[in-house]
C-alpha cells in the first residue's frame, strides 16, 4: 500500500477490534509502532492510518486490511448480561464487538439463504413489574406448542432452540463470570444466543440456553438498564422461565416422588437434562417444596457435593451449534461459495471464523466433511428448497434463495 492516508477507514472497526483482542490504545500503539495519540486520532476519525501503517495494524489484530474500509454492520439491540459488574465491562464489551462479528458472518451467508422462520411466542412487555410468575408459565408452555415438542424432555435444546430461527453462537470466550447473552439482529430479523463454552458442562449449558431463550421472548420490548434491582429481577425472570421452559409442571410434578432426596433428584437431573439445584428451585416455584424444604436441600446439597459441582456433571456433552456450520457445509458443497474464498470475503482471521460459526479447527484447510443434517431436495435453482432436522422433530426451514448464482 502507498504512504497516502486511506480515506475509507472505518473507525468504528477499530473500536470492534480493540475490544476483542482486549488492548488498550497504549497497547495497540506499541504493537504497530505509533504514537498512542496516533491511535487515538484514527478511533476518533481525526485522522485515517497511511497504507503501511494500516497493514502494520490488521496484522497484528489478524484481520484482512481491507476490513477496515467496510462499514459494520447495524448495530444489533443491547444484551442482557448475566453479570451486570462494572469490573466486567471489558468483558462485556469483548462479547458484544464478537457477537458483532456473527451477524456479519451471517449476514453474508444469508444473500445466499434463508434461516428457519422465526417461531417464538411474542410478548410486548415494557416493564419487569408486568411479568407474573403464571405468566411465565403460560410463556414457556406457548412456546412448547409452537415447536410441537409436548411435554417431555427435550432431547437436544440448541437443534429446537436453531430450528426455531434463532442463531446460536458457542466459544470460549475466558470470561467465566458471563455464561451467556442475547439480543436482537434488526438487520436479519432474527435474534442471536451467545453461550460461553468455557464451562464444560452440559447440563450447565442447557439451562443457560433456556435463559436466554426466556430473555428474548419475555425482555424483548425492554429498554435496557443498569440499575442494580430491575437487572436482578430481569435475570430472576429469565431464571424462572428456564426452569418453566425445561421443567413442565404437571409432567414433573407426576414424576418426583414425595419426601424428595438428593438421590431422586439425579435421576431427574440425567432424565430431563437440568442441575438439581434448578430442580430444586423449580419444585420449589411449584410449591411442592416449601421454603424450610428447599433450604434443607440446597445444604446437603452443598455439604456431600460443594456448590459449583454436581455428581454427573461430565455425563452430559453440552448440545453444539449446527445452524452456521451446515449453511456453510452446504454452500461450500453446492459450488456456491468456494471454500478458500470465504476467509477473504468476510476479513475476519480463519480461528475467528471457525470459532464463531461452530467450525472444527483446520476447516479451511481442505474440503469439509458435510454434517448429514441436510440434503437439498431438488435443484439449487428452485425456490423452495427446504431442509428437515428430525432429532428433536423439529422442522428446520432452509431454502436457498431464488436467484443464488451456481458459484461465485
Amino acid at each position: 500500500m502507498s504512504r497516502s492516508s486511506v480515506q475509507c477507514f472505518e473507525r468504528e472497526r477499530l473500536s470492534q477490534v480493540l475490544a476483542v483482542r482486549r488492548l488498550s490504545q497504549m497497547q495497540l500503539a506499541s504493537m504497530v509502532g505509533v504514537s498512542p495519540s496516533t491511535v487515538s486520532k484514527w478511533r476518533s476519525g481525526r485522522q485515517a492510518p497511511e497504507g503501511n501503517a494500516l497493514e502494520r495494524l490488521a496484522h497484528v489484530v489478524n484481520v484482512a486490511p481491507e476490513w477496515f474500509t467496510r462499514a459494520p454492520s447495524a448495530k444489533l439491540s443491547t444484551p442482557l448480561f448475566r453479570s451486570n459488574l462494572s469490573a466486567h465491562a471489558a468483558a462485556r464489551a469483548m462479547l458484544n464487538a464478537r457477537l458483532e462479528w456473527a451477524q456479519e458472518i451471517a449476514l453474508m451467508f444469508s444473500e445466499f439463504v434463508d434461516y428457519p422462520a422465526l417461531h417464538l411466542p411474542v410478548r410486548s412487555y415494557t416493564e419487569p413489574e408486568e411479568i407474573a410468575p403464571d405468566e411465565i408459565e403460560s410463556a414457556a408452555c406457548e412456546c412448547r406448542d409452537l415447536w410441537r415438542i409436548g411435554q417431555a424432555a427435550i432431547p437436544d435444546l440448541a437443534l429446537a432452540i436453531e430450528g426455531a430461527g434463532v442463531i446460536l453462537i458457542r466459544e470460549i470466550t475466558g470470561v467465566a463470570q458471563i455464561e451467556g447473552l442475547s439480543a436482537w439482529s434488526e438487520a436479519l430479523g432474527q435474534p442471536f444466543i451467545f453461550l460461553s463454552a468455557d464451562k464444560d458442562n452440559g447440563y450447565r449449558s442447557r439451562f443457560d440456553l433456556a435463559h436466554e431463550l426466556g430473555h428474548l421472548i419475555l425482555h424483548r420490548s425492554m429498554t435496557r438498564s443498569a440499575e442494580r434491582d430491575r437487572h436482578k429481577q430481569l435475570e430472576k425472570q429469565a431464571h424462572y422461565f428456564a426452569g418453566a421452559f425445561l421443567l413442565p409442571a404437571q409432567t414433573l410434578a407426576n414424576e418426583v416422588r414425595i419426601p424428595v432426596t438428593l438421590d431422586d433428584l439425579l435421576l431427574l437431573k440425567r432424565r430431563w437434562g437440568v442441575p438439581v439445584g434448578a430442580l430444586i428451585k423449580r419444585l420449589r416455584a411449584l410449591e411442592i417444596l416449601d421454603e424450610a424444604a428447599e433450604q434443607t436441600l440446597f445444604k446437603r446439597r452443598s455439604v456431600r457435593w460443594g456448590a459449583k459441582s454436581e455428581p454427573g456433571d461430565g455425563d452430559r456433552l453440552p448440545e453444539q451449534p449446527r445452524l452456521l456450520r451446515r449453511t456453510l457445509d452446504l454452500l461450500v458443497e453446492e459450488n456456491i461459495l468456494p471454500l478458500n474464498s470465504i476467509p477473504r470475503q468476510i476479513g475476519l482471521s480463519v480461528r475467528d471464523i471457525e470459532m464463531l460459526a461452530g467450525l472444527p479447527e483446520g476447516y479451511f484447510q481442505g474440503a469439509p466433511e458435510v454434517v448429514s443434517l441436510a440434503r437439498l431436495r431438488s435443484a439449487r435453482g428452485a425456490s423452495n428448497t427446504q431442509v428437515a432436522a428430525k432429532s428433536t422433530g423439529v422442522l428446520m426451514p432452509f431454502r436457498f434463495r431464488q436467484g443464488t448464482p451456481s458459484k461465485i
